[in-house]
């Protein structure tokens, strides 16, 4: 068991430390990236640090096209009709919850959840507050053949093209960082490189973005990332807003097959779940108690 006092303590050191190494120039944010307050700001000026380092030493060039799946794998997965769709997620630790799993193994822990039934698999690849890796998003790519979503917090279009190099099918957009005009033209640089764009909002504002921005799957987080609270609550409320055609994902807080009876009813086509899985013994045995109790 995990000593939360002693996990706070060293996600508070990390994210000193994060904060420590970022000059004046670094915290300037590019065109388009909205400054959401909280621990958000950090994650993005973390970022900005990191993508100036990885274009500098990168051997890939975005200009490099490689052979890709239908851009329609990752929506289809999530539309399947009868199923319960689940996109399972592989997260080492949270800035709010510290370590998650502390037996952390990708790809282990997507064998077990493609054998549990998952219709897609989220990959956390950011490294400063999640413990996350592009390198953990490409072993798995090796090693599953389900469409894979890399979650990040991503704002330039160098970032798209990481992603599709890495083996994504899917990298998820987040509105409450991003304006209307970033955020279309990151959602149309990812259709033109085959990748799917998922973009989750939390408010009604973001929703609107998302929606002016051309969005055509979108999430609902359930989770507040500025304060960190949870309520489904929130998918409830703005899945009215979703226009026609939209696929909608709903994020976090879900842990029930009630919670999931209730949100398909609500218009939910797919769901991404993550710390109720990864903190079980056996994900994958978790993954398939929880889509049989949706189903049931």
């Amino acid at each position: 068991m995990n000593d939360p006092r002693r996990t706070a303590l060293v996600v508070g050191y990390q994210v000193m430390r994060v904060e420590m190494n970022l000059t004046s120039t670094e915290r300037i944010k590019p065109a388009g990236v909205i400054a959401a307050g909280g621990v958000l700001d950090r994650i993005v000026d973390a970022k900005l640090r990191r993508i100036s380092e990885a274009k500098l030493s990168s051997r890939f060039s975005p200009d490099t096209r490689t052979e890709r799946r239908s851009l329609q794998s990752f929506r289809q997965a999530l539309s399947r009709t009868g199923k319960t769709n689940i996109v399972a997620e592989i997260k080492h630790r949270s800035p709010s919850r510290g370590v998650i799993r502390d037996d952390f193994d990708p790809v282990a822990i997507a064998g077990s959840y493609a054998a549990g039934g998952a219709a897609a698999l989220s990959v956390l690849t950011e490294e400063d507050f999640f413990g996350g890796s592009l390198d953990h998003l490409r072993a798995v790519r090796d090693s599953i053949s389900l469409p894979l979503l890399r979650k990040d917090f991503i704002f330039d279009e160098w970032q798209l093209a990481e992603s599709a190099d890495a083996g994504a099918d899917a990298v998820l957009l987040i509105a409450a960082i991003l304006d209307e005009r970033l955020l279309a033209a990151l959602i149309s640089e990812a259709t033109r490189l085959g990748l799917g764009a998922l973009v989750e909002v939390h408010t009604k504002d973001e929703m609107l973005r998302a929606i002016g921005a051309g969005a055509q799957i979108i999430g609902v987080n359930n989770r507040d990332l500025t304060t960190f609270a949870v309520s489904l609550k929130t998918s409830f409320e703005l899945a009215p807003l979703a226009p026609p055609g939209a696929l909608l994902v709903s994020e976090s807080g879900i842990s029930t097959g009630e919670d999931i009876r209730q949100l398909k009813a609500a218009g939910f086509q797919a769901f991404l779940v993550g710390e109720h899985l990864m903190r079980a013994d056996d994900p994958g045995d978790a993954l398939r108690r929880l889509i049989h109790a949706a189903d049931g």
